[in-house]
């Protein structure tokens, strides 16, 4: 669908009031969720909040496990666990030693020091407790070790491997009152309440969260009170998108604008998180003129969307930037499947001859799907087909459905550690912005879905006139846009390594830096983090490993490398416009826009 003429734009979408806004965020605090008095308990602890954010998606998966998969995995477990008596012996064998040397209290088992779960001091201190964890984990490594030593492919054991940690995690000692110590510690603190607390945590998420856990405290934030707050103006908004245009902070900015195209399946403030980890925030106060796209939240009205509905919209935002600040080109950056959307229209862009793109920097974003990534672990025809076919059933892929799909793929991070947090311990989630952010899903239309599960199974990128969107064969080899790739060394989502293979389709001149982060942390990454770190090598070998072996450690956050780099496709500083927007855009509701309020 065709985005409306701009001096229309403001006019024309009536389906939020702003008045609504306000309502919205008003009752979007869940206050049943809590009693008052839990006001003083203890959260989850930060550094615990900040692992579950390393897991997160992001753009929540594409696509779901099909039960037959599912089924098929679990046959498939059970063979390569009973295929060789010989080793079930060997094994049992040991473990029966090990567990006499946990009951003697010479056992050597320790618990993974990333777990959190086992991280109160009390599974040290306590003889009870230290051998109720060694006995769950020399359990747990047995099984493993078994399905180690199966004569299988790495795919099947790694799809088995999945069903097994479903099995193992559910019967960690910390899911029980009895085997939490914290629990029992807060049951005594509390004088009992946390009981009922738990309880209530848990009959919340039975009824208002499909059963599952709730990752953050939604009452703690407020899209555009305390999240999402950059000063700025919706200067175009269409039927797809709005495009916001935020303040500048100095006196002088770059001639050419960014132009940022946020993942379609969450809303846009990934990039203006709270102030102080707004990356639109830094992008003003260092002169860059920053635009950004809003998604609309498609409902089943918006099914037949697709890939070229979403291409349209982006050369509609590069116009709206270009004609509001005179700028010959635009610089772009997208993330995840945002940076398919923005890769494909690089192509379709170099098919015609247009030069309005001046770079891209692309944010943990893998274009090369032949590699191996943990969405693809399920990814088979039969399982696209149906997720496609029932995306088309219903008109929308639902981020929620997704986004618990995905937390299942990472059950110790995103499910057990909050089921032992909230229902066990009766502490609320903790408060905090990326997950918030993560929380608060998009719906896919069913036919942009299809399209993008097709890009993934068929590696269209990488094959010169494989796709044609807008009636032009994209070939990549025909793209001459310097690149900056941004990947994060602890993301499992989006490895590193598959991200650096995007040299396989990106062929104009590439920065490829690598950050000490996760996938989501390595966008979020101020430079006010004093833990940041990344990785440069000007050498670009075939193996990623070849480059990270000698490639640089600098200290803090990439940010600032990146800034350094924007400045040399900025197309030199002119001052700053005193106002936003246009004659032919005008400023209109302040950022942070009405689509992201949309449900």
């Amino acid at each position: 669908m065709a985005a409306k003429r701009p001096r229309q734009a403001l006019e024309n979408v009536t389906e939020i009031k702003p008045g609504e806004i306000e309502a919205a965020n008003e009752n979007s605090p869940q206050d049943g969720f809590a009693p008052a008095d839990k006001g003083a308990q203890p959260e989850l602890e930060h550094a615990a909040a900040t692992d579950a954010a390393e897991q997160i998606l992001g753009a929540n998966p594409l696509l779901g496990i099909d039960r037959e998969e599912l089924l098929a995995a679990g046959r498939r477990l059970l063979r390569l666990m009973t295929l060789n008596p010989q080793v079930l012996i060997e094994e049992n064998l040991a473990f029966g030693r090990e567990l006499l040397a946990v009951a003697m209290g010479q056992s050597k088992i320790a618990a993974d020091p990333r777990d959190r779960r086992f991280s109160h001091v009390v599974w040290q201190k306590s003889g009870y407790y230290k051998r109720l964890m060694q006995r769950f984990v020399a359990w747990r490594d047995m099984l493993n070790r078994v399905l180690d030593r199966a004569d299988t492919t790495t795919e099947d054991r790694e799809r088995a491997r999945f069903i097994l940690q479903l099995f193992t995690e559910t019967f960690a000692p910390t899911n029980s009152l009895l085997g939490n110590p914290g629990a029992l510690q807060r049951i005594s603190e509390t004088r009992g309440k946390s009981i009922l607390w738990g309880l209530q945590n848990f009959i919340d998420d039975l009824t208002n969260n499909f059963g599952m856990p709730r990752q953050v405290d939604e009452r703690k934030f407020q899209v555009g009170k305390n999240l999402a707050t950059t000063p700025g103006a919706v200067v175009f908004r269409g039927e797809t998108f709005e495009l916001i245009q935020y303040t500048p902070q100095t006196e002088r900015v770059h001639l050419r604008p960014l132009v940022i195209v946020p993942p379609q399946i969450n809303k846009f403030y990934a990039t203006d998180l709270s102030p102080g980890r707004s990356f639109a925030e830094y992008s003003v106060q260092h002169g860059i003129q920053t635009f950004c796209i809003s998604w609309r939240n498609p409902t089943a009205a918006q099914r037949d969307w697709n890939l070229e509905t979403y291409l349209t919209a982006c050369k509609q935002a590069i116009a709206t930037a270009r004609e509001i600040t005179g700028a010959d080109k635009v610089n772009t950056m997208a993330a995840c499947a945002g940076g398919f959307t923005l890769a494909t229209l690089l192509g379709h862009l170099a098919a015609q001859r247009d030069s309005s793109v001046a770079s891209a920097t692309l944010l943990v974003t893998v274009l090369d799907t032949a590699a191996p990534t943990l969405l693809g672990q399920f990814a088979s025809r039969s399982g696209v087909n149906a997720t496609i076919e029932k995306s088309r059933r219903m008109g929308v892929l639902e981020g929620s459905e997704m986004a618990r799909v995905f937390a299942w793929l990472r059950p110790n991070d995103l499910v057990w550690l909050f089921v032992a947090n909230n229902w066990v311990m009766g502490n609320r989630p903790p408060a905090f912005d990326i997950l918030y952010w993560n929380s608060d899903t998009t719906r896919l239309p069913a036919e942009f879905h299809a399209d993008l599960l097709r890009m993934f199974m068929e590696n269209p990128l990488k094959s010169p006139g494989r796709i044609s969107p807008l009636g032009t064969p994209i070939d990549m080899s025909q793209v001459d846009v310097p690149a900056y790739v941004v990947a994060g060394i602890t993301d499992h989502i989006t490895p590193w390594q598959a991200c650096y293979q995007s040299r396989n389709i990106l062929k104009g001149k590439l920065d490829f830096v690598l950050s000490s982060s996760g996938h989501i942390q390595s966008i979020v990454n101020p430079p006010t983090n004093p833990k940041a770190k990344y990785f440069l090598n000007p050498a670009s070998p075939d193996d990623p490993e070849t480059w990270l072996a000698s490639a640089t450690e600098h200290a803090g956050s990439w940010w600032e490398h990146w800034s350094r780099w924007y400045a040399q496709h900025g197309g030199g500083e002119v001052p700053a416009p005193k106002s936003l927007g246009s004659a032919q855009n005008p400023a209109g509701d302040a950022a942070p826009g009405r689509y992201v309020h949309q449900r």
